[in-house]
Formats: structure tokens, C-alpha cells, sequence
């Protein structure tokens, strides 16, 4: 076994630096190309499997690629992100574990929405990235078009006024992938990737779920040192012995290397995603380490509650409450339903509360979460099962459970019950207004005028509001309407008429009736 570092403060600067893979973060707009293109990388098809043809959680595996020049082997790390909308958190967490970014542009479309939120995030992190046109095969692509696409948002590729590199390839004929692969491993070198093979592991937690199976267990990138059976993994609250630790292929290994991906079950719970994780030898260092997280994060909120909401604040109006849980089969896709919940137009009369999320089964816990309020909650699953207790509980509580498979049918859903919840507010909408020109007669709850209506207009039946300038004289309604002595149900704007007015006010000359309707929204 190697010698390690001791893994406490003021550990020895590293003795035993080495080149390591880069790990590569395939990011652009929906449905552009990105599974299909790693599909070909590592001669596989997850698209088919993938519920509605896209992307809905971070994965990560490893290559080989021979250089073209060099014909040495190199490895890649590849990190596949979704390109729905949704899942931004997942995204700016692929590119933030990542050296080299591919920004993937359909050669059919050019540049898109998500292409540009893409580009911002390769930005903001500062990487050097590689832009590959896709499906350069298709009978309506044009690649001319879509790099000046490119060029007009600020994308200035090599030959076009820049120095981007980009290649045109066909995920279907393999062109232009070798040549990809060759300038990931160029980018790579020129930024001079390096790591300390001796050191403790550590890296960033990229995606986490439970194993209905195994138990709680996470996808890690190691961006530094090593990990080795027998020792433990902390992050945060969370640590696991390093016992099962798979490969992307779910092959057990007893070692893994800076830049690798590698599944590590048996977490004490369940680690948060982008989380930063190391290595220690010991178990007991492990408890002391999760032990002292806990505590920082207590005192933390103990805090935060002693410097919590004024009075004032508690006293204004608050908003009904609709409870939710959100249950899903990994945890970076939580984040991916959140967004699309912050994303919903706000409204003042109700507030979606997000009161649990976890992944894995939706149970009778889960449901009793959102069971005991005014409002019965929401239970929402994304590619989990719900078991019979939780269904049962669920009716008798007056929850409603509902699973999907796609992001955005989930959000399209939560989105139209939201609307369908909202407590109704009745506001009054102007119908019709006409200058009273006339008096006739006035009896006991009974008014007959003449008058012009001036605009929209005046219907039998209405209700009215009697006004004089700017003051509500009263309230009441039109019994009956004539037009050119005839009756009529309606008089239009511009039109003189005679009505009987059911009113306890009296009107006089020069006042207006201002016809209006109430509505619910």
C-alpha cells in the first residue's frame, strides 16, 4: 500500500505530483446532441432508455482514446448533463468539477437558448472549452449558419476571428469524434492537469440516491489523490467505509486514481450534491469529522433563529400554505424540480412550500409530512415507486401522490394544481358606463331614468353602481331596459335607452351608471 499524507491541517505540501485525466463536461440545449454523441464515445445507447429521450440525471464514465499524434492511450472522464431547463443546478455542478467543457451546437439549429445559458456557465467558471457541431449528417444541417450563430453571441471560433476550437462530427457516422477527442487531450495539456496520486482522495459528490437494495450511495469525481478499500469517505454529516467502491461500469476496484468516477455505497446518510468530500483512515476520525459538521451546523442555525423575522413581519398577511414532498430517484434531480418550482409565477394567496425532499419510495412518512394541515398537500415522485401504505394513508388524509418519469410533465402538473388550489378572490369588472340624461319617476325602491350609454354597454339584468363625479352614491340593478321604446336585452355604446332601476338611492341629471360584473379569479 502507498504511504499516505496525514489527513489533518498542515498535512505536507505534495511530493508525488503526476499528470491525470481531465474530466469533460458535454453541456448545450436540449435534444442538440449530447447522449447521442457519448453514446458513440463509449459504444452504448442509454438514449432508449432514457424516459423521453433526454437527460434527466448526471452520469459519469471513463474512456480511452489513442492520439492521433502521439498513439499513446489517454483516459477522459466524461460528465453527461441535462439540457432541459430544469436542471441548471445540475449543469453549473458538472462544470464546476470539470477542466474542459464541450459546448455541443446542433449543426440544424445553431445557437439556443440553454447554448447560451451553457456558454455562461463555462464562463463564469473560467474553463477552456471546445465547441463540436452535431448531426452534420442531417439532410438540413448548415454549418456555416450555425457558426455564425455562434459568432453573433460572442463565440469567436478559430477562422472566424477567435481562437474557440471547434470540429464538426456525426454521432451516427462517428466523423469528426476522433478529432474531438484529440483537442479535449490537446486542451487538457495546455492546462497542465496534475494531481498528488499519494495524497487522501478528495473531490466533489456529482450525484447521490438510495439503493433500494444497498442503501444510501453517491457518484463521486476524485479531483485529488487516491482512494483505497478499507478506508473512509466523509462529506459533511455523511461518511461511508470505502467497502463497495465500483467503477462507471459497476465493476468493483479496491483503488481509484485522480480524475476517475466512482459509485461508493453505504453512506451514513445521504451526502448533498456538489458537496465536497476526502478520504481518512480511520472510522474514528470519520465520526469526530461528521460530529463537528453537525455542530458547526447548529450553531449556525441557532443563529439564524435568534436574528429571525420582526414582529411586524409575523403579522403581516400570510399566504395559505400548500405543503409539498418531493421524492426522487437521485438527488441532484430535487434541485432540477425546485427550479421549476421557483420558476412558477408567484402569487400573494398561496405559497408552495417545499417541506421534505429525499429520494427513494414514497412512503407513509412522506405523507403524513404534508397530511395534518388546513390544505391537504402534495406528494410528487420522479422515477420512484409509492408504496400501498403511503397510497392508503394518502386517501384517508386527503393528499394527492402522483409519479412521473418526465421533468416537465411533473412541473406542467404542479403547476395547473397550483392554479387549481389558489383560493379564489372576487374583483369587480366594468362592463359598461352611461351619463343618466334623465329622471322620470322615483317610487319606494324603484328609480326610472333616461340615458346614453358612452361606452361598452348596458345590459338587462345587470348590476350597477350609481356614481356622482367620483363618489359611489349606491348600489343596485336594472329590472327592465328599452331601446327606441322597445324592450331590449342590451344597449351598445353610443345608443340612448329608458331603465328601471332597482336602487334605494336617488339619482339625479349628470350622474353616471357604471355597469360591472363580478369575477373570480
Amino acid at each position: 500500500m502507498k504511504t499516505k499524507h496525514p489527513t489533518h491541517e498542515g498535512r505536507p505540501a505534495s511530493i508525488d505530483r503526476q499528470t491525470r485525466p481531465p474530466v469533460v463536461a458535454v453541456v448545450g440545449h436540449i435534444d442538440h446532441g449530447k447522449s447521442t454523441l457519448l453514446d458513440y464515445i463509449r459504444k452504448s445507447n442509454i438514449v432508449d432508455g432514457e424516459a423521453g429521450g433526454i437527460t434527466q440525471h448526471l452520469s459519469a464514465y471513463e474512456v480511452e482514446h489513442v492520439a492521433t499524434d502521439t498513439k499513446q492511450p489517454s483516459r477522459i472522464t466524461f460528465l453527461d448533463t441535462p439540457g432541459h431547463a430544469a436542471f441548471a443546478a445540475m449543469r453549473s455542478r458538472g462544470l464546476e468539477v470539470a477542466d474542459v467543457a464541450v459546448l455541443v451546437v446542433s449543426a440544424e439549429d445553431g445557437v439556443k437558448p440553454q447554448t447560451l445559458e451553457a456558454l455562461k456557465l463555462i464562463q463564469e467558471n473560467t474553463k477552456p472549452y471546445i465547441v463540436a457541431l452535431t448531426k452534420v449528417d442531417k439532410p438540413t444541417a448548415n454549418i456555416e449558419r450555425a457558426k455564425m450563430s455562434l459568432v453573433e453571441h460572442g463565440v469567436y471560433l478559430e477562422g472566424l476571428g477567435g481562437d474557440v476550437p471547434f470540429v464538426a462530427i456525426s454521432s451516427k457516422t462517428g466523423q469528426g469524434v476522433p478529432e474531438l477527442l484529440d483537442l479535449i487531450l490537446l486542451a487538457a495539456e495546455l492546462e497542465g492537469l496534475s494531481a498528488d496520486h499519494s495524497a487522501p482522495g478528495e473531490g466533489l459528490v456529482i450525484e447521490a440516491h438510495v439503493d433500494p437494495k444497498r442503501g444510501n450511495t453517491a457518484t463521486l469525481i476524485v479531483q485529488n489523490g487516491s482512494v483505497e478499500s478499507g478506508e473512509y469517505v466523509v462529506c459533511g454529516e455523511s461518511f461511508a467505509p470505502v467497502r463497495i467502491m465500483e467503477n462507471y461500469l459497476g465493476k468493483n476496484i479496491k483503488e481509484a486514481l485522480p480524475g476517475s468516477p466512482i459509485r461508493v455505497v453505504g453512506f451514513s446518510s445521504l451526502p448533498p450534491v456538489g458537496a465536497v468530500w476526502r478520504v481518512v483512515e480511520a472510522k474514528k476520525q470519520a465520526e469526530e469529522d461528521v460530529a463537528d459538521a453537525r455542530a458547526t451546523r447548529l450553531g449556525a442555525a441557532s443563529k439564524k433563529q435568534a436574528t429571525g423575522a420582526t414582529a411586524a413581519e409575523s403579522e403581516e398577511k400570510q399566504p395559505v400554505v400548500l405543503p409539498l414532498v418531493i421524492k426522487t430517484d437521485f438527488a441532484g434531480t430535487g434541485d432540477a424540480v425546485v427550479h421549476e418550482i421557483d420558476a412558477m409565477p408567484k402569487d400573494n394567496r398561496l405559497e408552495v412550500r417545499v417541506v421534505s425532499r429525499g429520494v427513494g419510495t414514497i412512503s407513509e412518512n412522506d405523507v403524513k409530512f404534508v397530511g395534518g394541515g388546513a390544505v391537504g398537500g402534495i406528494v410528487v415522485g420522479f422515477n420512484v415507486k409509492v408504496e400501498k401504505e403511503a397510497r392508503d394513508l394518502a386517501e384517508r388524509l386527503g393528499v394527492t401522490v402522483m409519479v412521473f418519469d418526465i421533468i416537465y410533465k411533473l412541473t406542467e402538473w404542479l403547476a395547473s394544481e397550483v392554479v387549481a388550489r389558489r383560493p379564489r378572490e372576487n374583483s369587480e369588472e366594468q362592463t359598461g358606463s352611461a351619463k343618466i340624461l334623465k329622471i322620470f319617476s322615483a317610487t319606494k325602491g324603484r328609480v326610472v331614468v333616461g340615458g346614453k350609454v358612452e361606452e361598452g354597454l348596458i345590459a338587462d339584468g345587470a348590476e350597477v353602481k350609481l356614481m356622482r363625479r367620483d363618489i359611489e352614491l349606491g348600489r343596485g340593478g336594472i329590472l327592465s331596459l328599452q331601446s327606441q321604446k322597445a324592450a331590449t336585452k342590451k344597449v351598445e355604446a353610443g345608443a340612448e335607452f329608458g331603465a328601471m332601476l332597482r336602487t334605494q338611492v336617488e339619482p339625479a341629471a349628470g350622474d353616471y351608471l357604471v355597469a360591472f360584473e363580478v369575477v373570480f379569479k
